[in-house]
């Protein structure tokens, strides 16, 4: 099970405490999966700051694949994180050097020796989802909570398994997940926080539940939610199983701070 995710990191830096931690969504999702069993690799490119060494270390630490990660002269991308209970908001955001993101010729063809490559709506990685799908790769995506966005009408073709985060289930969400399946998703996915995911495969809905934990810090539920239920698809599990697994791994990571 060979995964790549692809685009934005940064350093989730807390304001209260001044502790920072590695984050961004392919980042999390290649560290989540690893953690399950799968092997991955991650690309993104990092500042010449102390931030972008800690970012590699401590990628490489988890044991995914850095060796096409590239460091560009400036800084490491970062996001400041305010906590509101055991709620974590989201600041302002400094996106370094990853505002310039692209793939080489070379990086390309590494993503092709995987089955998957996963990105996000702030990774600028979507152009290359057309031609992964050329090349026969699946294809998962996290649009967040950004249903309006214009990707979600230009981008979905190309995406086997869309997530996003919503917040009930209700006719909206429903027919929402409905229209990008008919644009030729695989599975359409909605975490929709404390009242759990769901997802619809063209033929019916499936529901599932939160668990019951203590909650320190919610930063990387999504994400390990999204790792959980890929680890569960390539895995070929039913989709019940695969809510379920992502369910679990997000019911884990929001034990404690960071993303991990």
């Amino acid at each position: 099970m060979r995964v790549v995710t692809i685009g934005d990191n940064c350093m989730d830096v807390y304001q209260a405490s001044g502790m920072a931690y590695p984050g961004g969504n392919p980042v999390n999702v290649a560290v989540y999966l690893q953690e399950l069993g799968a092997e991955t690799a991650y690309m993104g490119w990092v500042g010449t700051d102390p931030y972008g060494e800690i970012m590699i270390k401590a990628i490489q630490g988890k044991g995914v694949d850095t060796s096409r990660m590239v460091k560009k002269e400036g800084k490491t991308a970062v996001t400041y994180v305010e906590m509101v209970g055991n709620d974590r908001k989201f600041g302002d955001y400094d996106e370094g050097v990853m505002a310039h993101f692209a793939l080489t010729t070379e990086q390309l063809d590494f993503a092709q020796t995987h089955q998957l490559v996963h990105a996000g709506i702030w990774g600028h990685a979507d152009e290359y989802y057309p031609f992964f799908k050329e090349k026969g790769l699946l294809t998962s995506f996290d649009f967040s909570d950004k249903l309006g966005h214009g990707l979600v009408k230009t981008l979905t073709p190309y995406v086997d398994y869309p997530f996003f985060s919503y917040v009930k289930d209700d006719e909206h969400i429903r027919q929402f997940l409905k229209e990008v399946k008919q644009r030729g998703s695989k599975i359409a996915v909605a975490t929709l926080g404390e009242n759990g995911s769901i997802a619809y495969d063209g033929d019916q809905f499936y529901q599932h539940g939160v668990n019951d934990v203590d909650v320190v810090d919610t930063m990387g539920a999504g994400d390990s939610f999204i790792a959980g239920f890929i680890y569960g698809v390539l895995g070929g599990r039913p989709i019940p199983d695969c809510l379920e697994l992502g369910t679990s791994r997000a019911a884990k990571t929001i034990g404690y701070f960071g993303a991990w």
